[in-house]
């Protein structure tokens, strides 16, 4: 390797892979970049083979490829080459009989060409500066475009886990929020959903499929739709969860997923709550006392046992005015301000006491933002939180 360190401050280091045969040319390459001024890096290889191991074992930011190799020859080296490093910026070298060949090789993806011959120093810093800045601009419209199409695919599946509750003439206000666990991530497999019945019964689900990215998330997704769907025509409890770990065990393929969740059938006219849960916590209860976690039975989560069908119904007194709050674990698994402690439903609990009053949308949020700022970064996982309120009118 050569390499010229010393240049103005500040000069960008380049790191050149120069792939040529002939000794010849390739020492004339080398003294002409010594003569540019460039800060750079020099290695070089004699053929294909030898410049394919370079790019697995360094990060190259230009190649300088002869295009008349002893292993391969033509725009192929081109090809290949950009296969094996598309970001790296790729400057052919012709002869000075091959017109044509410089450009094909634009057409094949190469920044540039030079004519052997025809280079001095400064057309060399030139061609190398351009071709680099070229590569890096290239790979990051890509890594921004990327970036949106993630994006614009999250906002569906997000539509999909979070969609407008379906509510008649219900006086139970509903409150629901979705927080991705790191800014940027992937959506995980955290759902909810909310429907009031024709005898106005109303139902809501908060679940949670193990992992994230697009299979948790797709998964989630699927089993909020078949949740509304199987309510609507009319399922209940664990026959409703019995049906809903089927269509999981189909729709998961050979992945190891699983879901838990929490089903719940608020009744304002018996004054009661019924719960279903399959593998996750209790909801919340706040009344004139104040707020603690209700007490209930707990089943398996769906697709741990299949057909196992253990879940058993709790039904819950519920107080004239009072709020419910079903929320995934990513609300109590973050830290809780220590150094090794978890947030934990006690410390939930004693941050949901001392919170001031409000309105619920804004007590969620003020929730939310605590507990992450408890965190601070440090465990990163969806939260998803469903919050029903009702008064004694």
């Amino acid at each position: 390797m050569t390499a010229k360190p010393d240049s103005a401050p500040g000069e960008p280091m380049y790191r050149i892979l120069l792939v040529e045969d002939d000794d010849g040319d390739a020492l004339l390459v080398e003294e002409l970049l010594h003569d540019t001024g460039l800060r750079f890096e020099l290695t070089t290889g004699t053929n294909l083979a030898e410049a394919r191991t370079e790019l697995v074992r360094n990060a190259v930011d230009c190649i300088l490829l002869d295009l008349h190799l002893p292993d391969v020859s033509g725009t192929d080296a081109v090809t290949t080459l950009r296969g094996l490093a598309p970001h790296t910026a790729v400057i052919v070298l012709t002869g000075l009989s091959e017109a044509q060949a410089g450009t094909d090789a634009m057409a094949a993806g190469a920044q540039d060409y030079l004519v052997k011959g025809k280079v001095d120093a400064d057309l060399l810093q030139r061609t190398v500066r351009y071709a680099v800045y070229r590569s890096q601009t290239e790979r990051a419209n890509a890594e921004d475009q990327a970036a949106r199409l993630r994006a614009e695919e999250n906002a569906r599946l997000e539509r999909g886990l979070l969609p407008q509750p379906i509510l008649n003439t219900s006086h139970v206000t509903v409150t629901t929020r979705y927080l991705p666990g790191a800014e940027r991530a992937l959506l995980g497999g955290d759902f909810l959903d909310v429907v009031e019945g024709d005898d106005g019964l109303l139902h809501a689900v908060i679940g949670d499929v193990s992992g994230h990215g697009p299979n948790a998330a797709a998964l989630g997704v699927c089993l909020r739709i078949a949740w509304r769907s199987l309510v609507l025509g009319g399922h209940r409890g664990a026959d409703l969860l019995h049906l809903m770990e089927r269509i999981l065990l189909a729709e998961r393929g050979g992945l190891p997923l699983f879901a838990t969740c929490t089903l719940l059938t608020l009744d304002r006219a018996t004054a009661t709550a019924t719960l279903y849960l399959a593998g996750h916590h209790g909801p919340l209860i706040t009344a004139g006392k104040g707020t603690q976690e209700v007490r209930a039975a707990h089943g398996i989560a769906l697709g741990i046992v299949p057909g196992l069908d253990n879940w058993k119904a709790t039904v819950v007194p519920l107080p004239p005015s009072g709020a419910l709050t079903l929320y995934t674990d990513g609300l109590t698994e973050g830290h809780d301000g220590t150094t090794a402690g978890r947030l934990e439903v006690e410390g939930l609990l004693a941050l949901v006491d001392r919170l001031p009053p409000a309105d619920p949308a804004a007590f969620v949020d003020r929730l939310i933002k605590e507990t992450q700022a408890l965190n601070a970064g440090r465990h990163t996982d969806d939260i998803a939180v469903l919050r029903l309120d009702w008064d004694g009118r």
